[in-house]
């Protein structure tokens, strides 16, 4: 099993979800972050006076899927994720050594 997490752009996470589901993917969990990476933040303009941001608004995506499936997965992100434009964001992909349902107690595969 892997764990893939994104962060992406606040407006492309509709276009990730339908993508995912496209390929199968049956949940996930979102999470609102913030965040910079090599921009550094942005500069924006208030009434006139201009200050500094520091922490992007951001998308987290958290999904746990079988290794056969997590290539397709990061794929459709990234496909569906991409502006072309700087902030579009990252995709971690770790391995998962365990996965257990709570409520019926199923190990692995069949927990996801």
């Amino acid at each position: 099993m892997k764990k893939i997490e994104a962060i992406l752009k606040p407006f492309k996470l509709d276009e990730v979800k339908d993508a995912l589901n496209e390929i199968g993917v049956t949940g996930m969990t979102i999470t609102e972050v913030k965040g910079f990476g090599r921009q550094k933040g942005h500069k924006e303009i208030y009434r006139g006076a201009e200050y500094q941001v520091d922490f992007i608004p951001k998308i987290k995506i958290d999904l746990v899927v079988d290794a056969s499936l997590s290539d397709k997965v990061v794929s459709a992100i990234a496909q569906s994720a991409n502006t072309g434009k700087i902030g579009d964001g990252k995709i971690f992909v770790l391995a998962v050594e365990q996965a257990i349902r709570i409520r019926t107690g199923e190990f692995g595969k069949e927990a996801v």
